[in-house]
């Protein structure tokens, strides 16, 4: 999310207390006063927080990284979120008494072309610019009531046509896919252009571990590797296998006690783990979807932008452990 300027309603409580006054922030502020809020509750023993905002990134994973974390830490058990407009426009309406969720929503406004420009570009003599944020508020399906809405396909414990479309991504962005046993005790490995799977998994369980490989060759293969520890690298894969997994449908078994070691006392290391999670997930979900003839083409070049590739790969190392192993086995080696 970019850092321009945005104004939102922030109450102050003193002796003289105006509860519309304006305080101008910046995006990257709201971002910080919300990763503030989510250090408080884990330093005050609530470990489950972490989870609860990884599911928010699993719930709206089309959202921002700043939407995300507002929309979690102000209504933890939002499931489908929209404007009221929206959702007077699918026969719903806004429960009397209900309180808005408040996120950003760009501002978009114009430039016009100096004369050259524009004929460079053609007829198009203005161009679309972001000028800033403002502080709109979406309210959650519990909030609402109304007509029923379509339940959307869902998939409760099996990969279905998920595993064959990720399959084809991981080829898509050139990276070599092996089944081989030697992996052993691992269940899946990355060498920098190469994933290697344990055989002989479940669907499920295929899916998750080829997930949780694929998140170390989209981050840790260039600078991000010499500047995070292993169990952080480990912490963020198998985030991102457990965001993944959890928005088509599989269930996940990682306690949410394992995402502390995202945080040891550096704030910044967690606001950047979080972000770098919540885009690459986003990124695999969108090549979960089903593409529409029309925007296949489209959808498999956006996609491919962020994988990171380094010259030397490093030697191999295991990096998905069986489900049982406990995370300071990682720590130790």
């Amino acid at each position: 999310m970019s850092s321009a300027a945005v104004t939102v309603n922030n109450p102050v409580q003193s002796s003289t207390y105006q509860p519309k006054q304006q305080q101008r922030q910046t995006a990257k502020d709201v971002i910080a006063e919300n990763v503030k809020a989510l250090i408080a509750q884990l330093e005050a023993g609530k470990s489950d927080a972490l989870t609860a905002y990884l599911d928010a990134m699993a719930r709206f994973h089309n959202y921002s990284f700043g939407n995300i974390l507002a929309i979690a830490r102000q209504k933890p058990t939002a499931t489908n979120v929209a404007g009221m407009f929206t959702w007077n426009q699918l026969g719903r309406r806004v429960k009397k008494g209900e309180k808005g969720i408040q996120i950003l929503a760009p501002m978009i406004g114009t430039r016009r072309k100096r004369q050259e420009e524009a004929e460079q570009d053609g007829a198009q003599k203005s161009a679309p610019v972001l000028v800033g944020f403002r502080a709109v508020y979406v309210f959650d399906v519990s909030q609402t009531e109304g007509a029923e809405l379509p339940a959307p396909a869902t998939v409760t414990g099996e990969a279905g046509a998920h595993l064959d479309r990720l399959i084809d991504f991981v080829q898509q962005q050139g990276i070599e896919l092996e089944y081989n046993e030697r992996i052993a005790p691992a269940q899946g490995a990355s060498y920098g252009g190469k994933i290697v799977l344990l055989p002989g998994q479940s669907k499920a369980e295929t899916f998750a571990t080829l997930v949780h490989e694929l998140g170390h060759e989209m981050l840790h293969k260039a600078d991000r590797r010499t500047a995070t520890t292993k169990v952080v690298r480990e912490t963020e894969a198998e985030a991102i296998a457990f965001i993944v997994g959890k928005a088509i449908g599989l269930q996940t078994g990682t306690a949410s006690a394992d995402y502390i070691q995202l945080y040891h006392g550096n704030a910044a290391l967690l606001a950047e783990s979080l972000e770098v999670i919540q885009r690459t997930s986003a990124v695999i979900l969108g090549a979960l979807e089903e593409p529409s003839p029309e925007d296949s083409q489209a959808q498999t070049a956006e996609t491919a932008t962020p994988i990171a590739t380094e010259d030397a790969a490093p030697e191999p190392r295991r990096s998905r452990r069986t489900r049982n192993e406990a995370a300071t086995t990682e720590a130790a080696a």
